[in-house]
């Protein structure tokens, strides 16, 4: 993790280690998010030695099991049908052991994992990760945005109130932020973060580790000019830096300019206060006097 050198442990093959050491382990497994070479030796020793492999899509992970040799029988387990294959796989770990995998990357981070992991703790049952591949992390190490903290959003809400407070808390903490976005929707993201941010640095990051993978650094206008030249294609994350003086909190002019946006969105102004105070702290009072003000010179009203 990078505070200091680290002491490593030599790789053990599943199947030489004495089983009574590994009945009742769930192991989070990473696989690559697009080129195969990221792929790791442990995770293809741990899929082969597992009893059972829960998969976010079976028919996209058995191109990944062929390709790797690995014949272990295999169950879905998506956002459709959590709480029906929980018991299968709480059972399984009654007698062996499972991995969990998801689509590309590492399980339970914006994708399927974190429900069983929990019921796999609660049940007594050990939890090892994986590590490998991730999106997030890619994203990040290359972005030159994040020398600290960050906060990782994943996929937004695709509309409405709580997409606005989502970005306008991000935007508020000062902090560096991630997105991931599809292409549909990756213009009308840029526009929103801009909107609650104002204009900050940002890198997009499009289909990372594949062929065509392209990391673009701009200004998010400059971002929103090349992007929007051609329909967006593949799949996308947002590395948004951070504010230029994090530690001095949401100033007013900041608040201002996220009422402004919530206004021009068709809030109403009691609307209007609630959101603003939600995404910056402010008390919804001093929220609702900036709303005042700003639908006042709006009309050209007297204070």
């Amino acid at each position: 993790m990078g505070e200091s050198t680290p002491k490593y442990s030599r790789p053990e093959i599943l199947s030489r280690r004495p089983r009574r050491t590994l009945v009742g382990t769930l192991f989070i497994v990473a696989t690559p998010i697009g080129n195969l070479g990221d792929m790791t030796f442990r995770a293809v020793e741990t899929l082969r030695n597992v009893s059972l492999i829960a998969a976010e899509d079976t028919r996209h992970s058995s191109i990944l099991l062929r390709e790797f040799g690995i014949a272990t029988h295999m169950i879905s387990y998506h956002q459709h049908n959590l709480a029906s294959r929980e018991g299968r796989i709480l059972r399984e770990l009654e007698t062996g052991d499972v991995a969990l995998i998801s689509d590309a990357g590492t399980p339970g981070i914006a994708d399927p994992g974190v429900e069983i992991a929990a019921l796999a703790f609660e049940a007594g049952h050990t939890v090892v990760p994986v590590p490998g591949a991730s999106a997030l992390t890619a994203a990040v190490s290359a972005s030159g945005l994040v020398p600290g903290p960050f906060l990782f959003l994943g996929f937004l809400p695709r509309s409405g109130e709580e997409r606005r407070i989502a970005i306008g808390k991000a935007a508020a903490a000062g902090v560096p932020f991630v997105v991931y976005e599809a292409p549909t929707r990756l213009l009308a993201t840029l526009a929103d973060i801009q909107a609650a941010t104002g204009n900050r640095r940002a890198m997009v990051g499009r289909e990372l580790t594949k062929l065509h993978e392209e990391l673009r650094t701009g200004t998010l206008e400059v971002l929103r000019v090349h992007f929007g030249a051609a329909p967006p294609r593949g799949e996308f994350v947002i590395v948004v830096g951070g504010s230029a003086d994090p530690t001095n909190g949401v100033e007013e002019g900041d608040v201002e300019t996220i009422i402004r946006q919530l206004l021009a969105d068709g809030a109403k102004p009691s609307r209007a206060a609630r959101d603003a105070a939600a995404i910056s702290g402010i008390s919804g009072a001093d929220a609702y006097d900036l709303v005042r003000r700003i639908t006042r010179e709006g009309t050209g009203a007297p204070e």
